[in-house]
């Protein structure tokens, strides 16, 4: 792990906080009402949804997350925290996990990190049960043209800027094409966030 993936992760919680504060927090409650039985979250990064899910419902709650420095943040969190929930050291790529073993998967901020989206829906997939969900929050490439130049033009900075972030991400076509069945889903805005990351979809997509 890099000296910046060691800083970025000390510093996610306090970079992100106005963000949650004017709003990304109440999306995250939105998006994770009613959540229930067995629920894999990949990318869960320092825990920020701990705060977020249900206190009851979930029998199970498998966080996956492939850094040690957030993972180890994350673990802190869970030991705080009444949830049935684990802490799983692996990417999304690559997940050590059963077949057709979860009944919701929650991705939020995470599909524009993963090394490879395609195959890291396909994990999903393969981890849900049939007619299991997927629950997003992701930030995408602008509908606006002159928004999506900007983003293609700064990519390079920001992948460095964001440890892996990219911020120009088709995501929305990207789970439709790997096989999900997006039966809802809005576009908005991440709030107190640089224009390029402000594109945002949020969403439930069942396994086809």
């Amino acid at each position: 792990m890099s000296l910046w993936g060691r800083f970025f992760a000390a510093m996610y919680d306090r970079t992100m906080a106005a963000t949650e504060e004017a709003g990304l927090g109440e999306r995250r409650d939105a998006l994770l009402t009613g959540v229930h039985g067995a629920v894999i979250e990949i990318g869960a990064g320092t825990g920020v949804n701990l705060a977020h899910y249900p206190p009851a419902g979930i029998d199970e709650l498998v966080l996956v997350e492939p850094e040690e420095p957030m993972a180890r943040r994350l673990e802190r969190r869970v030991e705080d925290s009444a949830l049935p929930a684990r802490v799983v050291l692996a990417p999304a790529e690559e997940l050590p996990l059963p077949d057709a073993s979860f009944d919701i998967a929650v991705s939020t901020l995470v599909l524009c990190t993963v090394k490879d989206q395609t195959r890291a829906l396909a994990e999903l997939r393969r981890v849900l049960k049939p007619g299991g969900t997927l629950l997003f929050l992701e930030h995408v490439r602008a509908e606006d043209p002159r928004t999506a130049r900007w983003q293609d033009r700064l990519l390079p900075l920001w992948v460095r800027l964001g440890h892996g972030c990219h911020c120009n991400r088709a995501t929305l076509d990207t789970i439709k094409a790997s096989g999900f069945n997006v039966s809802e889903f809005e576009r908005a805005r991440l709030p107190k966030a640089p224009p390029i990351v402000r594109p945002m979809i949020v969403g439930a997509a069942a396994r086809g």
